[in-house]
């Protein structure tokens, strides 16, 4: 007998079955582990969506079975504000998305002068807190002492003002102001990829630009047209600060606005209907991704093929300065106009009183001197780090599990990471104050830091396990197998090939995630408490106490914070990608 055949005789092998069995058992408990904190993370706030939904009592108090959340949330009045919620949605959706494919094919298409710094300044409101946009366009579009209107009515002679943000019209155009540069990140890179042939084919064939642009371009582009449909949509429902900012005050209700009334604005908050209609927003959300799925599930699509290509740009001729204008315009009106007005508003003694006997900078002192402001800058700068931190590390695991092993659970886990995405701010707030009120008296995470620390790592869990996937995805297995070839072990070959490899896509998605962070409102305002506040919560209570001024400030002291990381990212994450 050989040496290779008495290495594999029946003798031997009660040690290669025994290392085999530790290893799966080692593997089952990571996958398990990983699940049962996923699963606190996202499954058991739903499953209390569910308990709280029949359940009469608030969260944390002793109560009996009972459908009358159901009841009330299927009255005539919810069912205006369910319809409501999706005419401004479906709206938005629509003008955004045709403004945001206009604005890319100019990017990616034709030869609009600097078409580099536009791109990058299109994207660039994606990156500034609704919150901000919202309290500047609050100042700039009040019918009263809004700075549009004072201007208006100065140049013109009229008593009436131009614009009236606190409208139906108002809610739906700051709710473009963050779809457009969202969509537009997604589709300029579609536009690019599309081969150009298809449409020379058609223009050969006689057909104009437009028709060919709405006969070969547009149908190309479907299914991601479609899918970023779905997913503005989504967005759009699950929206808070606009609606909140500019329905509230005119009378306008949508889902998110109803479910902080019914909790906030209450004598008895109403727990039981605000779950029902959390439960039912998260069904109605997974039937809108069903359906699109369904639609175009099994169609060929394919333009992309392995000839190369380089796609022709369209000659715009006279039309160059005026299609850099419109991209420069949206620029101004997202961007230059709030933040004008944020500074405009902190230098003077009351907003809408702009004369000279009325600068001051006393507003800066209230707000350097406010320990709230100062507690909450520390709160939202550790929740920042620490949450896309460990949202980053937690999706990095439970991508490389599904994409780069074959471990049974993987696709569990997967699941589980990708819930929160059916989940708004708002619900998920929801749902976590149920779950936080069932854990044992021993356990105390609401009304801490840990509670908002949670929240955002269930949110952001979708985003980190997306960007990991797709990372990882396009690492060979090759890489790995010649380094273990050549003698490194495991942990030499993940940290040096591995992690080198994907820390680009890890240093992007924490600064998307740390974004995140900045921007969420609608989950904090359900979860703070004394002590536990964020710079965001912190803005809305003093705007609601009427002091936009000091608001002004914190929102200018803001954008400088997401321009620090908004420069990380072009350039740390750039220098490092061209290292590899």
């Amino acid at each position: 007998m050989t040496g290779s055949q008495a290495a594999l005789s029946p003798l031997n092998m009660g040690p290669v079955t025994a290392l085999r069995g530790h290893v799966a058992l080692r593997r089952g408990a990571i996958v398990a582990l990983l699940a049962l904190l996923l699963a606190f993370l996202t499954l058991y706030p739903l499953l209390m969506l569910l308990y709280g939904s029949f359940h009469t009592a608030p969260p944390g108090e002793q109560g009996v079975f009972s459908l009358d959340g159901y009841r009330h949330m299927l009255t005539g009045e919810n069912f205006a504000v369910l319809m409501n919620t999706v005419a401004i949605s479906l709206t938005k959706t629509v003008l955004s998305l045709l403004i945001a494919a206009a604005l890319a094919f100019l990017v990616a298409r034709t030869d609009v002068p600097m078409r580099g710094p536009l791109e990058i300044l299109i994207t660039l409101p994606f990156f500034i807190p609704p919150i901000l946009t919202a309290m500047a366009w609050g100042m700039l579009g009040n019918p009263q002492i809004g700075t549009i209107n004072l201007m208006w009515k100065w140049i013109s002679g009229s008593e009436n003002a131009l614009f009236n943000v606190y409208s139906w019209g108002g809610v739906v155009w700051h709710m473009m102001q963050y779809s457009i540069p969202f969509l537009f990140l997604l589709l300029v890179d579609a536009f690019r990829a599309v081969d150009p042939s298809l449409e020379e084919s058609s223009r050969t064939s006689g057909a104009g630009a437009l028709r060919t642009m709405r006969r070969i371009t547009l149908p190309l582009l479907l299914p991601i047209l479609s899918s970023l449909f779905v997913l503005s949509f989504i967005r759009g429902i699950e929206s808070f600060e606009s609606p909140m900012f500019f329905g509230t005050p005119a009378g306008i209700e949508v889902i998110t606005t109803r479910i902080y009334h019914l909790i906030n604005h209450q004598t008895v908050p109403d727990y039981q209907t605000v779950t029902a209609m959390s439960l039912g927003i998260v069904v109605l959300m997974m039937l809108i991704v069903i359906w699109q799925r369904r639609l175009f599930g099994g169609r060929n699509f394919q333009t992309i093929t392995g000839k190369g290509f380089r796609p022709r740009l369209v000659r715009l001729g006279a039309w160059r300065w005026p299609a850099f204008a419109f991209c420069m315009l949206f620029f101004v009106l997202t961007v230059l106009m709030p933040v004008g007005q944020l500074l405009l508003g902190s230098f003077f003694q009351f907003v809408g009183f702009y004369q000279a006997d009325m600068l001051t900078t006393k507003h800066y002192v209230s707000v350097w001197e406010n320990a709230v402001f100062w507690r909450a800058l520390a709160n939202t700068g550790l929740l920042g780090v620490t949450a896309a931190t460990a949202t980053m590390v937690l999706g990095a695991v439970v991508a490389y599990i599904g994409v780069r092993t074959r471990w049974r659970g993987r696709n569990l886990l997967e699941t589980l990471a990708w819930l929160p995405w059916f989940m708004p701010g708002m619900v998920l707030g929801v749902g976590f104050l149920w779950a936080f009120s069932l854990l044992p008296s021993w356990i105390h995470i609401y009304g801490t830091v840990w509670a908002l620390f949670l929240a955002y790592v269930a949110l952001g869990s979708p985003l980190a396990a997306r960007v990991m996937s797709a990372s990882f995805m396009q690492i060979s297995q090759d890489l790995e197998e010649c380094s273990r070839a050549h003698g490194a072990s495991w942990n030499r070959t993940f940290w040096r090939i591995l992690v080198a490899l994907a820390w680009p896509s890890f240093a992007a998605g924490w600064v998307l995630t740390f974004f995140m962070v900045l921007r969420e409102l609608s989950a904090s305002v359900l979860l703070y408490s004394a002590g536990s506040e964020v710079l965001s919560v912190v803005m809305m209570r003093l705007w609601m106490d009427g002091k936009a001024e000091e608001v002004s400030v914190i929102g200018l002291l803001m954008l400088l914070l997401v321009l620090l990381f908004r420069f990380v990212e072009l350039r740390l994450v750039k220098r490092r990608i061209s290292t590899f």
